[in-house]
């Protein structure tokens, strides 16, 4: 590295901060209590969001009955029915921390009630629905935050700043990874439903599958009906920072997918091992690549680190985490910078929502960044699924000269209807 860019990057690393105009607002945090919180689906993600919440609604009555509780709210806040919290005027908005096949259909029925909308990641359970919720919210003219709480984290704000203002030059290849040792979900057969679970609202729009233990809460990620496996669930955060370091503010050119059922002999319907990869065409004959890879049987994990991306440029290399873990090299593997962060403001991605909804902030994780990440989930599991390899074109959002993974870019919907399916969606009987 030449002195120049080494006092530049110096400066980078000192001053990053003081120059990010990532929509972060000055107000105080107190001004979220101005704005009144519907909560859909009580599990693990909406806990965050209890101290903003004035209903909640969850078809299991016995986490419906725990978030109430936690929430401080009474017997008439608490439904089984998302509709009947749609129909307040006393709510502001909502969050949809729902299994997968809900996200975009809540989403959508959400922007249409009027109501602002933080939907968990992904956005979406298939690409088209993504499609639709960025119409609704057109239409509708709501505020609607993607759960990819990253790009409100000030430490991950800094290193990308970083990266995009030419720390370690140009930036030509990401590779993210999630790497874990899930477990095996076992081998189990349809049964009951556990006592105070409406199943019927459970299931909602997707596809009609009898009640089975391992494809309920939690488990419900690895089954194509219900959820995206684990490249849309953990892999969400990876790929959505490494696209957003990369500097690719579009779709992929070119997606090609190796993976499957490495180690696990149970029901789960997605691999457990899968390397992915994109290829952007940028402006000015440039190409960009971003890699994923996933292993969920393993704690070897590379850089000492579950989760991670390493960003490839001209003049380094930045290793980003969002465990808190920033390193940074120089052309030669000179070390130019080791931190981890200080103190953070945990709730940064909640208030960045609330203070769009009162007009004081631009959205830090839009719609649009949220369809291009997502978009990239998608298409890997359409690859894996149809032989390993799209063209696809990116204006118009189309996968060419293979029609039956065109097919995969939408979803079918249960054969009887139900309420929640998406207007101009096809159903399985189309």
């Amino acid at each position: 590295m030449n002195p120049s860019t080494r006092r530049h990057f110096l400066k980078l690393g000192t001053a990053s901060t003081a120059g990010l105009a990532l929509g972060r607002s000055a107000r105080a945090s107190s001004a979220n209590e101005a704005v009144r919180i519907g909560l859909v689906g009580c599990g693990v993600r909406g806990r965050s969001f209890l101290q903003h919440v004035v209903a909640v609604c969850d078809p299991d009555q016995s986490r419906l009955a725990k978030a109430a509780a936690s929430a401080g709210v009474g017997e008439r806040d608490a439904v089984t029915d998302l509709r009947r919290l749609l129909d307040r005027s006393d709510i502001d908005a909502v969050v949809i921390a729902t299994p997968d096949h809900w996200h975009a259909p809540a989403a959508i029925l959400a922007c249409r009630a009027g109501k602002h909308v933080y939907v968990e990641k992904p956005v979406s359970h298939n690409f088209r629905e993504s499609q639709l919720l960025i119409q609704a919210a057109d239409q509708a003219g709501v505020t609607v935050q993607h759960g990819t709480q990253q790009r409100s984290r000030r430490f991950t704000q800094d290193a990308i700043a970083m990266l995009h203002d030419g720390a370690i030059g140009d930036i030509l290849v990401a590779k993210a990874w999630n790497i874990q040792q899930r477990g095996s979900i076992g081998n189990h057969s349809p049964s009951r439903p556990p006592e105070g679970v409406d199943y019927d609202t459970w299931v909602g729009p997707a596809e009609w599958l009898p009640f089975q233990e391992n494809r309920f809460h939690s488990d419900w990620h690895w089954w194509r009906n219900f959820g995206t496996g684990d490249i849309g669930n953990d892999g969400a955060h990876e790929i959505d920072y490494a696209r957003w370091g990369l500097g690719v503010d579009a779709l992929p050119n070119r997606v090609t997918a190796l993976g499957g059922k490495y180690f696990y002999d149970d029901d789960q319907q997605y691999p457990d091992t899968a390397t992915c990869g994109f290829e952007f065409d940028l402006p000015g004959g440039k190409t960009r690549q971003l890699m994923f890879e996933m292993r969920l049987w393993t704690r070897n994990y590379p850089m000492n680190c579950d989760s991670g991306v390493e960003f490839y440029g001209t003049e380094g290399q930045m290793f980003l985490s969002k465990r808190g873990k920033l390193r940074v090299v120089g052309p030669n593997n000179e070390k130019l910078l080791e931190k981890r962060p200080g103190d953070e403001d945990r709730e940064a991605h909640v208030n960045n929502f609330v203070d769009a909804i009162r007009g004081d902030a631009e959205l830090n994780a839009p719609l649009t960044e949220a369809h291009r990440s997502i978009g990239l989930i998608h298409l890997a599991n359409i690859a894996l699924q149809t032989g390993g390899s799209l063209a696809f074109e990116p204006q118009a959002e189309q996968i060419l000269d293979n029609p039956q993974a065109s097919r995969l870019l939408r979803r079918s919907y249960r054969r009887d209807g139900h309420w929640s399916v998406p207007e101009d969606a096809e159903r399985s009987d189309a």
